[in-house]
């Protein structure tokens, strides 16, 4: 039986996650308390941002998806982890809210540790 290359799929993941919040900014901007115009949208400024956010997220998962050799699939799950603390590190203090710090750095938090340990059930 072969066996689910995990970090394959959560590349997968995380590409469809960039494209998501490319086309719907609102779902990162939402739940961070970031600035939304009168009718509920993210505001201009805010929704550059996480489109370039999500942007980075797409090349990102895709590198992990399509990697052809190992080595190269391992790097590209290291750029998630590096991406994912760093998002962390920054909403989790930047973010005018508490909650939202605490919802952003745990949900960061917690995607790079388990592409952490997609590397691990990776080895040859």
């Amino acid at each position: 039986m072969k066996s689910i290359d995990l970090p394959r799929v959560l590349g997968a993941a995380t590409a469809l996650y960039g494209v998501a919040i490319m086309v719907r900014p609102e779902w990162l901007a939402k739940p961070c308390d970031l600035p939304l115009d009168p009718e509920g949208r993210p505001t201009q400024q805010t929704g550059l941002l996480i489109r370039a956010i999500g942007a980075r997220d797409t090349c990102i998962g895709i590198a992990m998806a399509a990697a052809g050799s190992e080595s190269a699939r391992r790097t590209a799950t290291w750029c998630r982890i590096a991406a994912d603390t760093a998002d962390a590190a920054l909403f989790g203090v930047l973010l005018d809210s508490r909650q939202a710090r605490r919802k952003a750095a745990g949900f960061a938090l917690s995607w790079a540790s388990l592409c952490a340990l997609s590397l691990r059930s990776s080895r040859s």
